[in-house]
């Protein structure tokens, strides 16, 4: 026999759970099923543990997608100030970090729970540990089968997420679903992710693994002014993690170490009042020591600034303030934060996120090929798109 519900959601996340509840507010019978052991993992582990929860800037801007205003029509019906209102409402303490960033002040456990209670209320059902084997569609009703279970809704709503973070149980059941219903996916990639390299620059970058500064990261016209740090493996740091949404295999990005400064000018008037001080030294008026120490060392202009020509003083303001690479690759997906791309916008009604083919099928959240920047941006996406297909479903 199968057990019969009005609204099924595939995927406990904060999309997924955003939508249950709002579908539970019209009085619809709604089931989440989660194939791991853990609801809302990526809430969890989020902001070092203390969830970015939204950005009080958040609009379409802050987004990548194939049709960047797709997007507009979730944010104007459920905005950053609705989800602040629901976290004031259970008198979660929270605050701002830079550009906009709302973090918990304890925990982003508070948030899970939240979200939890707000299911109870609305007598949503939550299956973990439980994976769906087939999906059927017959009739505009959807058949789900698991290893030992039956159910049919007439509401399907995909919120399975991406591909970022496989040791949470991220996996790629959203686009088998896609692909299934003969659904575009557009391509995917890693997304805020830090860079990694090889040779002699994984060198450099190693020699100051840890060291912070910030910086101003650009790839064509596309421009994040933010920390950037140095790792074993690369570069890391917010700007970089921004600035990886834009990069494509094969393409380099250009760094700024000082974006404040044109070191051109400055070593040329430092050569005329200090000719005796060694250039790491001038550098480190402006850089870390050791940042300072490791770029005269790799370009080998370890002397007196007096005694420097034209040529090596431009090979250091170049190196500083135009500092150009090309990334072997990224950390991929077990570090990325999120997933670029996804079930293709063209697909999905932007007004209900029920897809445009099949009525009754919805896809919300990370699955979609909406990516929004660093700093809470991702979780509005979850928030607002839930909110909508809870309202539609």
């Amino acid at each position: 026999m199968s057990k019969k519900f009005d609204v099924i959601i595939i995927g406990a996340g904060a999309a997924g759970l955003m939508c249950a509840i709002e579908a539970g507010k019209r009085n619809k019978k709604v089931l989440i099923i989660e194939h791991t052991s853990k609801i809302a993992e990526k809430i969890r582990i989020s902001g070092g543990g203390r969830c970015n929860f939204t950005n009080i800037y958040s609009n379409y801007e802050n987004f990548l997608s194939n049709n960047k205003h797709f997007c507009k029509s979730a944010f104007s019906k459920y905005t950053q100030n609705d989800f602040i209102d629901l976290v004031k409402k259970y008198k979660i303490k929270f605050h701002e970090k830079k550009l906009g960033q709302l973090f918990c002040n304890n925990s982003a456990k508070d948030i899970i729970e939240m979200l939890i209670t707000e299911c109870e209320n609305q007598k949503v059902e939550i299956k973990i540990n439980t994976e769906i084997k087939s999906i059927i569609r017959k009739e505009n009703l959807y058949t789900l089968r698991t290893l030992y279970q039956k159910f049919e809704c007439s509401s399907l709503v995909i919120a399975t997420g991406g591909l970022s973070i496989p040791k949470i149980g991220a996996s790629d059941f959203g686009y088998q679903i896609a692909h299934q219903f003969n659904l575009k996916v557009t391509n995917l990639y890693p997304a805020l992710v830090p860079f990694t390299f090889k040779d002699d620059i994984l060198e450099f970058c190693k020699s100051l693994a840890g060291i912070s500064i910030e910086a101003s990261v650009k790839i064509n016209k596309t421009i994040f002014n933010e920390g950037l740090i140095f790792t074993h493996r690369g570069i890391s740091g917010p700007s970089i993690l921004q600035i990886s949404s834009y990069w494509k295999p094969e393409s380099t990005i250009e760094v700024n170490l000082i974006p404040q400064n044109s070191m051109d000018k400055t070593l040329i008037e430092r050569r005329i009042k200090t000719p005796r001080q060694n250039i790491s030294n001038v550098l480190s008026d402006f850089l870390p020591n050791k940042l300072a120490t490791a770029i005269t060392n790799f370009l080998n202009t370890n002397l007196k600034i007096g005694e420097a020509s034209n040529d090596t003083l431009k090979k250091i303001s170049n190196f500083i303030n135009y500092f150009t690479v090309l990334p072997t690759g990224t950390e991929g997906y077990k570090t990325a934060e999120v997933t670029l791309g996804g079930i293709d916008t063209n697909e999905i009604n932007s007004s209900t996120m029920e897809c445009k083919k099949y009525s009754g099928l919805y896809f919300i959240g990370e699955v979609v090929d909406v990516t929004g920047h660093l700093g809470g941006h991702n979780f509005q996406w979850a928030w607002s798109s839930g909110y909508v297909a809870g309202q539609n479903v």
